[in-house]
């Protein structure tokens, strides 16, 4: 059984148009993968905890991480704490000094769901921040530069030991994602590409 694991950003969902472009795909031609979208809750270490327990659950199988903006800090730690394979899209590698911006309430426009994000949960996204990366092979980085969310260059470089493939222009979103997909199934390991 291969699984894998889609983490999607901050205030997005399962709904995402990255996530449901790669299911739809997925399906088509490669059925046998579960694909899994949690949806995070909306404090960190509450989502920590849940995509650890989700690893835990599907020990055994052969698990791929895939992780967009946030969710590619998460996917990040994921893949050092517990030696899986994981492919980061323009991610935030130091999203406790992006999100004081965000303290206060906010509201996720998929969910509708109000929270208030306080100065502690800065504090649980740099708990899980790692300043050496143990096994940076398992790691592949997408980077568009022309991320109008996050600073690339930080991404860059903080991931210089890992495999990286840095497309000029896009946008947070990743334009031409999908011509990625049989890369990224490479990749990972889950599944022989056609």
């Amino acid at each position: 059984m291969s699984t894998l694991i889609y983490i999607h950003g901050f205030n997005s969902s399962p709904l995402s148009q990255k996530a449901n472009s790669l299911k739809t795909w997925l399906e088509r031609q490669h059925p046998a993968v579960n694909m899994l979208i949690p949806q995070l809750p909306c404090y960190p270490a509450e989502a920590i905890e849940l995509l650890q327990n989700l690893v835990a659950v599907h020990a055994g199988e052969q698990i791929g991480l895939l992780g967009s903006s946030l969710g590619g800090y998460f996917a990040i730690w994921l893949s050092q704490k517990f030696n899986l394979p994981a492919v980061v899209v323009n991610p935030a590698v130091r999203p406790f000094d992006l999100f004081e911006q965000y303290l206060g309430e906010q509201v996720n426009p998929y969910t509708k769901e109000r929270y208030i994000l306080r100065s502690h949960h800065l504090n649980e996204l740099q708990a899980i921040q790692i300043d050496v990366l143990t096994a940076p092979d398992l790691i592949w980085l997408l980077q568009q530069t022309g991320d109008e969310i996050l600073d690339y260059r930080q991404a860059v470089t903080y991931l210089m030991e890992c495999k990286q493939t840095i497309a000029p222009g896009g946008n947070h979103a990743f334009v031409g994602f999908d011509y990625y997909f049989p890369q990224i199934m490479r990749f990972l390991a889950l599944a022989k590409t056609k």
